[in-house]
């Protein structure tokens, strides 16, 4: 199974994946690509330190979302990996029909909250701010509404009475780290 991982930050996501495979915990899994929206992301640094082709694709014109001429670039980029899935891992942009439909089905995000709880930006201080006792992260398909696609798996992290948004924060990370690994390795397994 041949997948690209798309981010826009410090990568820890990316490397959980990488060092999974690095560890033969993803199956056949071959990782041929990142890509980063951001020409600094530190999930750029991670194509040397594990041997796999790492880009910047210019997102242009619009900051939020992929569309227009954004959009076409990473769509050729991507499909020139022939890969088999599409992960975002921290990858910050709203995806756009043209996206979604050249990768129809093969597109799957990780979430820092329990969806359908806490959707679009910032889910785990959402939760913290709202007082649940429990959240967590979800990997999904992705669709055109934002982080409501078909549910794959998920991870539940129980709020403390002693925690903090950041010790929160650390505990849904270390969930993510082992989620989505564990998702990729089963749809490895499932016959991609």
């Amino acid at each position: 199974m041949r997948i690209v991982i798309l981010g826009s930050g410090r990568g820890s996501n990316a490397r959980a994946i990488l060092e999974a495979r690095r560890d033969g915990r993803l199956g056949d899994t071959e990782v041929v690509h990142l890509f980063a929206d951001k020409p600094e992301a530190g999930i750029l640094a991670l194509g040397p330190e594990f041997g796999v082709p790492a880009t910047f694709v210019d997102p242009a014109p619009f900051k939020t979302k992929l569309d227009g001429e954004g959009e076409l670039r990473y769509i050729d980029a991507i499909a020139a990996c022939q890969p088999d899935y599409v992960v975002l891992a921290g990858f910050m942009r709203v995806l756009k029909p043209g996206f979604l439909g050249a990768f129809a089905g093969r597109i799957i995000n990780l979430h820092p909250s329990l969806l359908p709880s806490f959707p679009g930006l910032d889910g785990i201080g959402q939760a913290w701010r709202r007082g649940v006792k429990v959240t967590g992260c979800t990997v999904h398909f992705v669709t055109a509404e934002v982080d409501g696609g078909p549910i794959i798996d998920q991870a539940a992290v129980r709020i403390e009475p002693g925690d903090t948004l950041d010790t929160l924060t650390e505990k849904v990370h270390a969930a993510e780290h082992a989620l989505l690994p564990a998702v990729i390795a089963w749809l490895s397994q499932a016959g991609g």
